[in-house]
């Protein structure tokens, strides 16, 4: 399992400084009903806005 994950949203509340997310696991989905085959064709579910 990947150590380092990194993330851009500062709005979530898992980003921590240096784009490091501190969340215990990731979830990523489809956003299509069908498999994804690029980057954009995916969502973070782990995603929790700090507001």
């Amino acid at each position: 399992m990947a150590r380092d994950v990194k993330c851009e949203v500062n709005s979530c509340k898992y980003w921590a400084a240096g784009n490091e997310c501190n969340a215990s696991s990731i979830y990523v989905v489809s956003n299509h009903a069908s498999k994804a085959r690029e980057f954009h064709e995916t969502d973070c579910k782990t995603f929790e806005s700090k507001i």
